[in-house]
């Protein structure tokens, strides 16, 4: 069907749009959205499927602005097409409160795939989307019944092709020959600082080409519609290589500074946005118009989009007469509920049971729960023998051709790929159908705090599998003991930091991690074994803290995680042998849901009138908050080839912490009333 003089109206809607709500805002960025209103138009018209009346449609072709910065391209589309995006909404552009922020975050906007913004992390979370729907389309689709078809579409500029998370991601994406995503770069040769020249010369097809990718070009991305219309639709008939599109545009287009880093990240001047108005046939004395003529020819595709789900849901009804058991498991999924009786499989322990190092008892977990728990997907950074992250008759995620593996396979060779990962993960998580998890040493999910930070931004339910948890890990010395890691993530809003003590407590991290649908956790893990310990329970530790060892009219209150707290039971038998003190131990395996139970409980196991020392081979800081005085870290580790005598060296044995319990006890013995860490005068901003 040839493009009409509306098509070119809605284009200048598009772009008027976006300069208006700049303007209005004084602040954003114009030129990205001016510069690739064309191809917006021709996919959103043409190509994609989709219901604004339902986001969530399990087989709608997902789209992602991995250059977030240009946001108000999509929230114009968002609104043009019909989601719940109003011409006010668009008029509140950078508001607080409103839902269309800065850049584009998926728990705000109806229609907004994943949170996008910091660069590169798009394409990635784009890699994720197309893993799972791979992944699901080999679990439930059947012969005569293909229900999961969908693509994903993802725009991307230069400096996410700069980014190098996003050669992770599509390194990754080009072995895996995902057919299901076709990427478009805006190629405007304009960042931040001028233009490409400048710093980004490489020729990124061959680069592409490299990575297994198949690649096209549309040299005039300004108006030559039909060929980006082709290019798209030849990208669609390749089904063994994601394609990228490099599309030639001018950044602000129609704006008297087009093809300069002047309309970047600036709005456009009056006199400017006047003439853009003129130049488009709109009045310049008006702002935030569309057409009717424009909402018309959106509301067709949209109405095309309404009728595809319906052709849908009725070839999923009858898909449910004759698979009724995978119909009903792709609706819990898509609830983001658990299987009925998942839990069950979760192991439990006495102190009779033997030493186990927590990476291995996480395994363990892996291994009881991977049957029940079919959602569950992922993979480590090519330290599966380390991070035992690989369940016994797992298959891996592969291409066919390969001979590797299958895509309905649930294990992830991520390969050294940290960032990739985590933002892959965030992609993966945002389909709706999968629960994913990654693994690589503590030290290096520093490597992904970028995707990490957005994963609890984003609100989604992401697993980090952290091994090597502490100077315990021996040998490789000081690069690799992380020492800041747990304070560094324990500082990040909406994200679980668990560091289990004993195989109870693993399996309560677990649980935690999986029925928290909307927060991302990081399990640390020792490298060492640590002894099962007699009072820890899955009920007592799902609390995040509890007291491990009792004792009336204590003298003082030591608090630990992970493997000192073992150190720290040690250490109260010591103070009542040799000195008579009563010690009564606290297990604090995860901060952040510690801090969400009532402070009663809060209160009686860190309780007013009695002197506290926390124990953690790692940065001090954020204990104040537990604890009045802290035993910890806070220089680098050492090489250790035993695994006990970088612990010596630093005295985190039962004798050195029960030094340090005696040296706070003394301090505070003259305090009167002495107040615990948990009383403040007001509540923490949660």
């Amino acid at each position: 069907m040839p493009y009409t003089d509306v098509d070119q109206l809605a284009i200048n809607t598009i772009r008027v749009l976006a300069a208006d709500a700049t303007f209005h805002a004084n602040s954003g960025h114009p030129g990205a959205p001016m510069g690739m209103a064309p191809v917006a138009h021709v996919l959103f018209n043409r190509i994609m499927r989709f219901n604004p009346k339902n986001p969530n449609w399990v087989n709608r072709d997902r789209f992602v602005l991995s250059n977030g910065h240009g946001c108000m391209l999509q929230y114009a589309l968002l609104h043009l097409y019909g989601y719940a995006v109003s011409i006010d909404d668009i008029k509140a552009f950078r508001q607080v409160g409103s839902i269309t922020p800065g850049h584009p975050e998926s728990h705000d906007t109806p229609g907004v795939e994943v949170t996008t913004g910091p660069l590169g992390q798009g394409i990635s979370n784009a890699v994720g989307l197309a893993i799972a729907q791979a992944h699901t389309a080999a679990v439930f689709n059947k012969p005569g019944y293909d229900l999961i078809n969908n693509y994903t579409y993802c725009f991307l500029g230069d400096g996410c092709l700069m980014e190098g998370v996003s050669a992770e991601a599509c390194s990754l994406a080009g072995h895996l020959q995902l057919g299901n995503l076709i990427a478009i770069w805006d190629d405007n040769h304009i960042t931040i600082d001028g233009d490409t020249n400048q710093a980004f010369t490489e020729d990124v097809l061959k680069r592409y080409e490299s990575y297994g990718w198949h690649v096209l070009t549309v040299e005039d991305g300004d108006h030559d519609l039909e060929g980006i219309e082709a290019a798209i639709r030849k990208a669609q008939e390749v089904k063994d290589k994601p394609t990228l599109i490099q599309l030639k545009t001018t950044i602000g287009y129609g704006s008297k500074q087009q093809g300069s880093h002047g309309v970047h990240g600036s709005p456009l001047k009056a006199d400017d946005l006047k003439q853009l108005k003129e130049k488009f046939g709109f009045n310049p004395e008006e702002s935030f118009v569309v057409p009717q003529e424009v909402y018309d020819l959106c509301g067709k595709a949209a109405a095309a989009g309404a009728a595809a789900e319906e052709e849908w849901n009725q070839l999923f009804a009858k898909y449910g007469e004759e698979y009724k058991a995978e119909h009903d498991d792709l609706l819990r999924r898509l609830r983001g509920d658990l299987p009925e009786g998942w839990e069950k499989n979760l192991p439990t322990y006495t102190p009779n049971d033997p030493a186990v190092a927590s990476r291995k008892l996480s395994e363990i977990v892996l291994n009881k729960i991977f049957d029940a728990v079919p959602e569950l997907m992922g993979g480590s950074a090519d330290l599966t023998g380390s991070n035992l992250t690989r369940w016994k008759g797992a298959v891996d995620f592969q291409p066919p051709s390969t001979g590797l593996g299958n895509y309905a396979g649930r294990y992830i060779r991520f390969g050294v790929r940290e960032h990739g990962m985590g933002a892959i993960l965030n992609g993966m998580a945002a389909y709706g159908t999968i629960l994913p998890y990654g693994g690589t040493f503590l030290n290096f999910v520093s490597y992904a705090a970028g995707a990490v930070r957005l994963s609890a931004l984003s609100q989604v339910r992401v697993i980090w599998v952290a091994t090597h948890d502490s100077i315990g890990l021996g040998e490789d010395g000081p690069t690799h003991q992380p020492i800041e890691v747990l304070t560094h993530f324990r500082a990040l809003p909406n994200c679980m930091v668990w560091r289990p003590a004993d195989g109870n407590e693993t399996s309560a991290a677990y649980y935690v991690a999986l029925t928290s649908k909307h927060t991302p956790s990081i399990i640390a893990l020792s490298r060492q074994n640590l002894p099962q310990l007699e009072g820890s329970a899955i009920d007592k530790a799902i609390k995040g803290g509890y007291v491990i060892l009792e004792q009336e009219k204590a003298d003082i209150t030591l608090v630990s995680t992970g493997s000192e707290v073992a150190i720290c039971i040690d250490a109260a038998k010591l103070l009542a042998e040799q000195h008579n003190i009563k010690a009564r131990v606290v297990s604090l395996p995860c901060f952040e849901v510690f801090d969400t139970q009532d402070k009663e409980y809060r209160l009686s196991v860190l309780p007013d009138g009695i002197p506290s020392l926390s124990v953690e081979v790692m940065s001090t800081m954020g204990w104040e908050r537990y604890s009045h005085e802290q035993f910890g870290l806070n220089r680098f580790g050492v090489a250790d080839c035993t695994n006990l005598l970088a612990q010596q060296k630093f005295e985190f044995t039962p004798e050195g912490v029960a030094k340090r319990a005696l040296a706070t006890i003394d301090f505070w013995k003259d305090v009167p009333n002495i107040r615990s860490p948990i009383n403040r005068a007001f509540q923490q901003i949660i």
